[in-house]
């Protein structure tokens, strides 16, 4: 039954790939970004079903977007290797995983798949970028338009949160053992929200990462109308954020508003007090109507913080389980994806050897990182995480137009702040943390086709060529 099974799934993966291929591209990649919001709908509603397909479609249709891009695709590309810092680690990280994928603690070299796509699947996308968008106007109306799926997605939350856990609204992806979370006090619990996702964490990384890409939308000149959207999803994604329950979902937006004022002080301290002045009116206006209207979910939220004191303490955890582990792990570790949430699925289905136990638990994904791949593969990972932030950091202080050099900032700030963030083993953080790895290579080329067409209107109307200073010489 499982090798009939696999070759129907395999049969039906060629089909739809060769259906894929003959699409644009861009298109494919920027509907990963809405199958990415909607996925969860689809599993835990429409077709619960078919959940565990539904989970790999957006997965299918980037793979559809590479072969198209990097080889059926017969218009110009380019692919970036600009910086050779990050490119190299990323060979390394590719070369080692591969390599620990044939580790023999893990039974199987198959098991390894969904390790091998968890570390390595999205970083294609970076280079992909630079021939996503074409022009500043392009970004800036792809992040509007999935900025604006906030909207339905946070009213959702919101219903969620008013629902008792009994509510169909309330319901987590088939095969689900853990019942709906709640927080609150005995007299008032609520539930803690997960949108259109599939899962409170994953939610929580979407409403993270929106709220960085949304930073320095708030500054840019948009029409009135777009910027009163631009402020009420704000609202939105703020009390959703609280309605989650999820402590490190507020604490980075926290950090990231810090960071950004902070560091955009230190660099402009006038424009900067300038910008504040321009955000203080629309931050009044959320912190009035999430008091007035969302009081519970504050309420909530702040009884969770105050009576469990256990962040700081899973925070330097985080950090110091990788040292812990290393006694247990060796040169080479257990292999890729040996503690993946979905091995033991993938172990069931094909019949596979149960491979070595790991004989600690586990929890942080720094720990995991080094079970999997030990202590090299732990170095090369990071390293490569690390290199990713400067880079970002790089073209921050090298951009000159305000809102690419926002977005550089806002970037950077997501990538550091959660520098101990599940990057593995949570796909919405994976995809959003190699989109805006892809800043690297877009940004500048993107200041550098805003400077040309500026200077080719200003020579038009100087009467000049658009490339040469003076044609008369």
């Amino acid at each position: 039954m499982n090798i009939i099974f696999l070759i129907i799934a395999i049969s039906i993966l060629v089909f739809y790939i060769n259906y894929l291929i003959n699409l644009n591209w861009r298109s494919a990649v920027k509907a990963v970004f809405f199958i990415l919001v909607i996925e969860g709908i689809l599993r835990k509603w429409i077709f619960p079903q078919a959940s565990d397909f539904i989970y790999f479609l957006k997965d299918l249709v980037l793979l559809g977007a590479y072969l198209n891009y990097y080889i059926f695709s017969n218009s110009q590309r380019q692919l970036l290797i600009k910086n050779r810092i990050v490119t190299v680690l990323i060979i390394f990280v590719a070369v080692w995983c591969t390599y620990e994928a044939f580790n023999p603690s893990l039974g199987s070299p198959l098991v390894a798949l969904f390790g091998l796509k968890a570390y390595l699947f999205y970083i294609p996308l970076i280079w992909m970028l630079p021939n996503l968008f074409q022009s500043e106007e392009d970004l800036y109306k792809f992040l509007r338009s999935h900025l604006f799926l906030i909207i339905p997605v946070a009213l959702l939350g919101i219903l969620q949160f008013f629902s008792p856990p009994s509510s169909p609204l309330n319901l987590y992806t088939p095969g689900t053992d853990q019942g709906v979370a709640t927080f609150g006090s005995e007299d008032n619990n609520s539930v803690r929200i997960t949108g259109t996702f599939s899962y409170i964490s994953t939610y929580g990384i979407y409403l993270a990462a929106c709220f960085s890409l949304m930073i320095p939308m708030l500054f840019k000149k948009q029409s009135k109308l777009w910027h009163w959207i631009t402020i009420v999803e704000l609202l939105l994604l703020l009390v959703n954020s609280l309605m989650t329950g999820s402590r490190s979902t507020v604490f980075v937006q926290v950090l990231l508003l810090l960071g950004y004022f902070g560091i955009q002080f230190l660099n402009k301290p006038a424009s900067t007090l300038h910008s504040f002045k321009k955000f203080l009116l629309p931050a009044i206006i959320v912190a009035i109507a999430a008091s007035i209207w969302f009081r519970p979910a504050i309420d909530a939220f702040w009884l969770r913080t105050t009576s469990n004191q256990d962040v700081s303490g899973r925070v330097a955890g985080s950090f110091f389980e990788p040292i812990d582990f290393i006694k247990y792990t060796g040169l080479y570790g257990y292999g890729t994806g040996a503690t993946h949430q979905a091995t033991p699925m993938l172990r069931k289905i094909l019949n596979l050897p149960p491979g070595e136990v790991i004989p600690v638990g586990f929890e942080s994904e720094m720990g995991r990182v080094t079970l999997e791949l030990g202590p090299f593969g732990f170095l090369f990972w990071y390293g490569l995480r690390v290199s990713t932030a400067i880079a970002l950091w790089n073209v921050y202080l090298n951009l000159q137009r305000p809102f690419l050099r926002q977005l550089a900032l806002t970037a950077f700030l997501f990538q550091a702040i959660q520098f101990n963030g599940p990057l593995v083993f949570n796909y919405a953080f994976s995809i959003y943390y190699w989109f805006v790895t892809g800043f690297i290579f877009l940004l500048p080329q993107l200041e550098q086709i805003e400077n040309l067409q500026q200077y080719y209107q200003l020579s038009q109307t100087n009467g000049q060529s658009p490339y040469f200073p003076d044609s008369s010489n």
